[in-house]
Formats: structure tokens, sequence, C-alpha cells
């Protein structure tokens, strides 16, 4: 038995799987902010899962943790992990410290790309292109997840799409992010709404035109990460996750009709099939968390 952990910025969600990545027990925790307080989170979540499943901690053969932020491949330490208070974090020593398990962390969104291969049978080449606060991607091939030289591969939403464009977070101008991100469509729209872009995709539908502005704004935003994916990676499939997918076949349909208006004129576009491979997770799958007991098969001694 593997356990995988996702740990998020509102909530931990942590799952036992067999060893070919097959679902045994699943449990979510409240994730709190800190250093501290997120070793204590993934501490009690794996205790809490061995109680569920009636074995030991160190029965397990593995934990694999998925976590936002800057994951060095094969440190287990995580750094700038801006949601969760953390600056830097020996995450993966320190678990294994604990817990005497081996210990494998990995940024989140590549996590999740794993575990959206293993839930949805993958072959090929797959992107998972994860539509959240922010908006990064997750490559794998052929059941292998692409890193890239320093774990950067897939931070598609760092690409800058419009150099007069507004100003990202990370200093250049007109990134895929600024555009299609919950987080900066979220500030765009405004209102007190607890789900802004929900409210901005209603106000839309009901022909408020700053509305339907920030809608196709963000379907062009991710239609560039699909086209981009597509010709730097080939990806036979592109997954979409992350929190924006809550708005299910009214966020594809304004994806592909972006993808549409691209392919409408170009024919090398068009003869790409760009709509044909966009696809959702299944709703409420734990790919995340899958993900990062897939990514616990890596795992080390020392975390």
């Amino acid at each position: 038995m593997r356990v995988g952990l996702d740990i998020g910025g509102t909530k931990t969600d942590a799952v036992v799987v067999t060893d070919d990545g097959a679902l045994l027990h699943r449990l979510r925790r409240p994730t709190g902010r800190g250093a501290q307080v997120v070793v204590e989170t993934a501490l009690e979540a794996v205790r809490a899962l061995a109680l569920a499943v009636d074995r030991p901690v160190d029965s397990f053969t593995s934990i694999g943790v998925g976590i936002p932020g800057l994951v060095v491949p094969g440190t287990g330490v995580v750094a700038h992990a801006v949601n969760l208070d953390v600056e830097e974090l020996e995450l993966g020593a320190i678990l294994h410290r604990h817990l005497g398990v081996p210990v494998a962390v990995e940024n989140d969104v590549k996590a999740a790309a794993l575990g959206a291969w293993q839930l949805l049978d993958g072959s090929g080449t797959m992107a998972y292109l994860n539509l959240g606060t922010g908006v990064a991607a997750g490559i794998i091939t052929d059941g292998r997840l692409w890193q890239g030289s320093s774990g950067v591969a897939g931070e598609v939403g760092h690409l800058s799409v419009d150099p007069l464009g507004d100003r990202c977070g990370c200093g250049q101008r007109g990134c895929i992010e600024t555009m299609a991100a919950g987080g900066a469509v979220a500030t765009a729209w405004g209102g007190s709404a607890a789900f802004p872009v929900l409210e901005m995709f209603d106000r839309a539908d009901a022909g408020d035109p700053r509305a339907i502005a920030l809608r196709a704004r963000l379907g062009h935003g991710a239609a560039a990460a699909v086209r981009i994916l597509t010709l730097t990676v080939d990806a036979d499939d592109i997954v979409l996750g992350g929190g924006l997918t809550a708005l299910g076949g009214r966020l594809l349909a304004v994806i592909r009709e972006a993808l549409a208006e691209s392919a409408a004129g170009s024919r090398f576009v068009e003869s790409l099939h760009l709509e044909q491979r966009v696809r959702f997770v299944p709703t409420g799958s734990p790919v995340a968390a899958v993900g990062a007991a897939l990514v616990g098969r890596g795992a080390s001694s020392h975390g």
C-alpha cells in the first residue's frame, strides 16, 4: 500500500492506493498555514489513513506528497509555497524522520498529472492543464513525468502571450496566468461573491458587456495554453483540472470557442484538431492525491 497526500491551500486530500494505483481509502483534512502546521497536517493524515485500513504506518511502502510551490526533483524540499505561508521546508526528510517510511515530494500540479494519467488510462503523451488560482501544466509521456532540466517544464502560465498586457506576479507582462487564472480573473471582476468567476459567467450569460469580455479573455488565455502544449509536446490529450473546472461545460464551451476562432484563421491550426484533444478530469476524482501516491514509487529512505 502507498499513501498519497495532496496538500492544498485549504484542504489536504489523502489516499491509500495499491501499488498499481487502485484507490483503497480516501479522507480529507483542513490545511492550516505555516511550515509547522503543514507538517502536523500531513502526519495526522497519514496516521488517520493507517487506522482506516488497519495497518501500522511503517507498513506503507511509500508516502508521496503533492504540494504547491517549487520542488527540486529528488530533494523532498518545497520552496515558495505562497498559499501555505511556507518559504522553504524539508518536508520529505521531516516526514520520513517521524514516520519511518520512504517519502517523495512533488509539485501538486505535476503530481495531479500522474493521477490523471492513472485515472484516465492514459497512453502516449498527455498534458494536465491546471486552471486554478494559477495556471500550470504537468506533462506525462508513456507514464513518466517530464520534468525538464530544473523542474519547470509545464509552467505555461508564465509564458507571455501579450507583451503589452497586464503585469503578472512573476514580473512579466501578458502571461497566460493574467488571463486564465482564477485569481487574476477574480481580481479583475471584483465583487464579494464566494466564487467570483461563477458570478462573472452568470453575468456574462445575462449580457453584461464587462463580464462577456472577461469570459472571452479567460477562454483565449486557456486556449493559448492548449495550443502551446500541443505545439511543444504534441499531447494526445489535454486534460483540464483545477478549481475553474467546477464551471463544467460552461468553461469547456468558452475554451473550445476560442480554439475554433484560432482554427478558423489557420489551416495549420485547424489540422491539429485542438478542440478534440481537450477533456475534463472526472468530477470529484482525487487526481492529485492518487498522483502523489504514484510519485511515492520513486521515494528514497531519506525523503
